[in-house]
């Protein structure tokens, strides 16, 4: 067992835990945040997609002895209270959410995104959600959300 210092969702976190138990796990199974979700386990889907020191990383890559002193954010930490945020408004808006086992993950990464570049081009969007399956909506609504919450945060 170890014990972690981290930041989880902009709260001081100390936890004692197995080394090897993967971050996925750990945000599921000790913290409750099921926003989080496993897809394949071996990286190639993104549904486990979280910020990590504000790059998007797949979750159930990353073991818990690899997160000391790191900054994590989860989808649960993205909307301000019962306000959601530009892009889940914009995922919702141009049905961007069909079934949403992805949706978690792509909004994250399209926030790691415009947090870096806020005001991507197309293929800047695409690049930035590639390592994202997502099996319902063919990307085009989900492309057109994250281009919409760009011209509308760049604006405020």
């Amino acid at each position: 067992m170890i014990n972690l210092e981290f930041i989880l969702n902009g709260k001081q976190i100390t936890v004692e835990t197995e080394p090897s138990i993967r971050l996925l796990d750990l945000l599921r199974d000790k913290f409750n945040l099921t926003g989080t979700k496993e897809g394949c386990g071996i990286g190639e889907c993104g549904a486990c997609t979280v910020l990590m020191n504000g790059k998007a990383v797949n979750s159930c890559l990353i073991l818990a002895a690899q997160i000391e002193g790191s900054e994590i954010v989860t989808i649960e930490e993205i909307a301000n209270g019962n306000e959601l945020h530009p892009l889940q408004k914009n995922f919702l808006k141009y049905g961007a959410v069909q079934c949403g086992f992805c949706s978690p993950a792509m909004v994250l990464s399209a926030y790691a995104l415009l947090e870096e570049n806020p005001n991507p081009t197309k293929e800047e969007i695409k690049d930035a959600i590639a390592g994202n399956l997502c099996r319902c909506t063919g990307y085009k609504q989900i492309i057109e959300a994250i281009s919409e919450s760009a011209k509308e945060l760049t604006t405020r």
